[in-house]
């Protein structure tokens, strides 16, 4: 069992926080005694689009037990990510740094596990720590008590896991398996220590393979976002580069099929866009069974009031949003990342937040959880005062984006940018491939179709956003 030892003024700092927070107890003084500190259960699905999820209107599907966290908690309208691509988000939720910061900016790179990150503080706080499913790291986990990790992507049928560094080979659902591993690790824990969990589903990661439960769902025709027909004029080159359109680029491995005989044009693009959506609508119903389980599993093991229950996905996704599939880009279906939060007892049930929060304070907010102050090299903040109804008037106005992964697939160009509530500034650059910028106006033209950057009614904003963008880059420490 790990030995917990702080110095006095970490001691002082910690009570402060507790006390804030309200998580100290008794008369004061030598009586006052410490209510347990709370459990975190961090569910999180990979590529799942908030337009996918109900709480969150989704058209094209159902969501009952994830919308349960929403309806019991707090639903975020604006959560963002700094980096949308499996690993790097990854990366940056673990140290709340931005990926130039902490040194995985590309699916290709290998995370330094010796690094600062918010499980190896919790277990100094006395937390029991866990991450079970997919990884994508490539290093080992550190600063887990216990890991039960998917080598690279992997499968959704009988599944390799790899234990403590063991592989075994599972049968089954990947997602039902992670779920199981999940509570089988909360079950037998010490019981003496909070927990904290990292349940990382593979699904509804490419190449959407669902189980027999769910195969036959989703029979009728699925509407077709508005955007589809998308002919990338109005915008910079990168747009019309990228490869990832649903009619173009997705193979009959992604659609389980062959197209029928003589589909051509507008009739072929909507056939694959049915069979992509039906497939990947299906797998969401199964991380959407498998969180109900886990929400039914806190209340039977007397769980559910102590423990903060989070719900996300690593990035946003496009689920045929201008014709494509994947992520990358800084468009607001690639940008956005669900966040749901349940907490009893701090959090209000069926609230929404329209702060601009972001997947680096997820450490922070996990750390004050525990009463730790976040440290002074993180470049998140504590959500803490946003679950418990506060809106902060020093909270952040502005974004800033970064986008690295160039040459690899799908051809999407390394940008980088801010965003406020009400425009978005983009510079597409790569060596002498391209140089281009983009500034979109949310309230007029909220799906990105047209970029007035060279409008000459937009070049206050323009020169605003541009010293914004400077100040935040010198500000994060981003690389000139």
């Amino acid at each position: 069992m790990m030995t917990v030892s702080y110095t006095r003024r970490e001691a002082l700092n910690r009570m402060a926080i507790l006390g804030a927070l309200g998580l100290l107890g008794g008369q004061g003084g030598a009586s006052a005694k410490t209510k347990p500190l709370p459990n975190i259960l961090f569910i999180m699905s990979d590529d799942h689009a908030a337009h996918a999820i109900g709480c969150y209107g989704s058209k094209v599907n159902q969501t009952p037990n994830i919308d349960r966290i929403a309806k019991e908690g707090m639903r975020f309208e604006h959560c963002l990510c700094s980096n949308a691509i499996c690993g790097p988000s990854r990366a940056v939720i673990l140290t709340g740094k931005y990926s130039h910061i902490n040194g995985f900016r590309t699916n290709s790179d290998k995370f330094d596990g010796s690094q600062q990150t918010f499980p190896k503080l919790l277990q100094k706080a006395g937390y029991a720590t866990a991450i079970i499913g997919k990884w994508h790291l490539v290093s080992p986990p550190t600063g887990f008590d216990y890991w039960n990790i998917l080598p690279g992507q992997g499968d959704y049928v009988d599944p390799v896991l790899i234990e403590m560094g063991e592989k075994k080979k599972h049968q089954g659902y990947v997602t039902d398996l992670i779920a199981d591993f999940t509570m089988e690790f909360i079950r037998k824990r010490d019981k003496n220590k909070p927990f904290c969990v990292m349940c990382h589903n593979k699904a509804p990661h490419r190449n959407w393979i669902p189980d027999a439960k769910h195969a036959d769902m989703y029979s009728d025709p699925i509407p077709v976002p508005e955007t589809f027909d998308d002919d990338y004029q109005g915008r910079s080159p990168a747009a019309a580069r990228a490869e990832m359109r649903v009619a173009r680029d997705m193979t009959p491995k992604d659609l389980k099929e062959n197209p029928p005989e003589g589909l051509e044009g507008e009739a072929l693009a909507r056939w694959k866009y049915q069979r992509y959506m039906e497939d990947y609508l299906r797998v969401v119903a199964s991380v959407d069974d498998n969180v109900g389980r886990l929400l039914d599993f806190l209340d039977a093991e007397g769980l559910r009031d102590n423990t903060l229950v989070i719900y996300t996905s690593d990035q946003g996704f496009f689920l045929g949003d201008h014709g494509w599939f994947d992520k990358r880009f800084m468009f607001e279906e690639s940008l956005k990342m669900p966040l749901l939060a349940r907490w009893p007892g701090v959090i209000e049930p069926g609230t929404v937040n329209e702060d601009m929060v972001s997947n680096m304070d997820f450490a922070p907010t996990f750390l004050a959880c525990a009463g730790i102050e976040t440290p002074g090299d993180m470049q998140g903040h504590s959500m803490m005062p946003i679950l418990k109804g506060k809106h902060p008037n020093d909270w952040r106005k502005t974004f800033y984006y970064e986008y690295f992964e160039y040459p690899a697939v799908h051809s999407v160009y390394p940008h980088y940018g801010v965003c406020t509530k009400k425009h978005k500034l983009i510079h597409y650059v790569y060596k002498e491939e391209i140089d281009a910028w983009e500034l979109f106006d949310l309230e007029k033209d909220p799906h990105e179709m047209h970029s007035v950057y060279d409008d000459p009614a937009y070049a206050d904003v323009v020169k605003e956003l541009k010293g914004e963008l400077a100040r935040l880059r010198k500000e994060l420490k981003v690389p000139a």
